[in-house]
């Protein structure tokens, strides 16, 4: 057997099992932070050690956190949305409108996951932080990554040049970092409530880029 035609029997077998581990790594680190919240495991005390470690409330963590707000990035998705389906029906793609719409429905379905999970886990804040609960995970989080993500999946297709694609990759990835770091920076959430809301919504963004695949 010649090895190109191996080759050729093994790449679709890594690529059906790209999205198992893109959908598997993540929800397991979710499942295993959330094991270690409930239970107050030790996982905590690094958790606080590396919080302590970064906190440094000014003004640029402030303005990095907000970047994770309802209303800065949902309006951001809002009008790569409208861009993209006005786009599409314009050249006439196949059910132009169902990318689109599936990206709104995940937007949508971020606060329905996060809030059940905040009630569930009851985590208190950090010092800085006024007594409270149900800070795990970080909504801010969660809808910085879906909402930047999936505008980003959106506009991909769309863009020819290899430097602009990889540009806009880029761009979305340092966001989400930067909305990440100004959330512990500013002490509005635990570095595992950041790293929760990562992993959920990268479940949701592999779920979304595995429906704009399917589609020709």
């Amino acid at each position: 057997m010649s090895i190109s035609g191996k080759q050729g029997r093994d790449a679709p077998t890594g690529r059906r099992s790209a999205p198992v581990i893109l959908l598997g790594l993540p929800a397991a680190l979710f499942a295993l932070i959330t094991w270690q919240v409930t239970a107050d495991g030790p996982l905590l005390g690094l958790d606080e050690r590396v919080s302590r470690a970064l906190l440094h409330p000014d003004r640029g963590a402030e303005l990095l956190a907000d970047l994770g707000n309802v209303p800065v990035a949902v309006p951001v998705l809002g009008a790569v949305l409208l861009c993209v389906a006005w786009r599409a029906r314009a050249t006439g793609t196949v059910h132009w409108w169902l990318p689109p719409a599936a990206a709104a429905l995940l937007m949508a379905l971020v606060p329905a996951l996060v809030v059940p999970v905040k009630e569930l886990t009851d985590r208190p804040g950090t010092p800085v932080m006024p007594p409270g609960t149900g800070y795990y995970p970080s909504g801010h989080t969660a809808t910085a990554t879906v909402a930047y993500g999936c505008a980003t999946l959106l506009l991909l297709p769309w863009l020819r040049a290899v430097l602009a694609r990889r540009v806009l990759v880029a761009g979305c990835v340092v966001v989400n970092v930067g909305v990440g770091l100004g959330l512990v920076r500013r002490g509005y959430h635990w570095p595992l409530d950041v790293v929760a809301g990562w992993c959920l919504g990268a479940v949701l963004l592999t779920g979304f880029a595995l429906l704009l695949r399917r589609r020709p």
